[in-house]
Parts: C-alpha cells; structure tokens; sequence
C-alpha cells in the first residue's frame, strides 16, 4: 500500500502495474483493470496539482489489506481555493452516475 501511494504522490502511474491483477476490479470506477485507475489518477491530478495521499493506518489479516488514508491538498489549476476533497467526491458522484450498473466481481 505504501509503494501504491508513493506512485500515486510521485505521479509515477505505470510504476504501479506490478501491484494490480490484470483483470483487478474497481468498485468505484466499475472497470476491470487498473488501466481506468490510472486514467482517473491523471484526472484527479490535473484537477488538483498538489493532491497527496497519506496512509494513516494500514491493517494487515492474511491476505487482506484495509488503509486508512488522508488526502492533502487544496486549490485547482486555475488557483482557486476550495477544499480537493469536497471538489473530488463531488465531481465523482458526476462522473460514476453516468456508468452502468453491473454486477462487481468479487
């Protein structure tokens, strides 16, 4: 998890290929890949130049992971202030209710 974070913070995308299953699915962005997930990396990114992620927390049992992170980071390209995560939930929620509803693979 840390290593996926520090490709996301560097802006280092491809670098996190090795750490997704080719056929990995996003819940959030309802794809198979992680080829959408580094689409919506750069999104975000050039949405919010200065964004960074910070795990607070990360669980360990087994074979599965969970990770408490912070995002930090305000303003967006043209300098305006608002707060990123607000900008980043909204804009989401735009973004994803336009995708069709499927059955997530588990």
């Amino acid at each position: 998890m840390k290593r996926l974070q520090e490709c996301f913070n560097t802006r280092q995308f491809d670098r996190a290929d090795d750490l997704h299953a080719p056929d990995c699915f996003s819940h959030p962005l309802g794809t198979t890949g992680f080829e959408a997930g580094k689409d919506a990396w750069r999104w975000l990114t050039a949405q919010f130049p200065d964004m960074r992620v910070v795990a607070e927390d990360i669980l360990v049992d087994g074979d599965k992971v969970t990770v408490r992170s912070s995002v930090e980071g305000t303003g967006t390209p043209d300098g305006a202030p608002r707060t990123a995560l607000a900008s980043i939930l909204a804009k989401l929620e735009q973004s994803l209710s336009g995708l069709p509803q499927g059955n997530p693979r588990r």
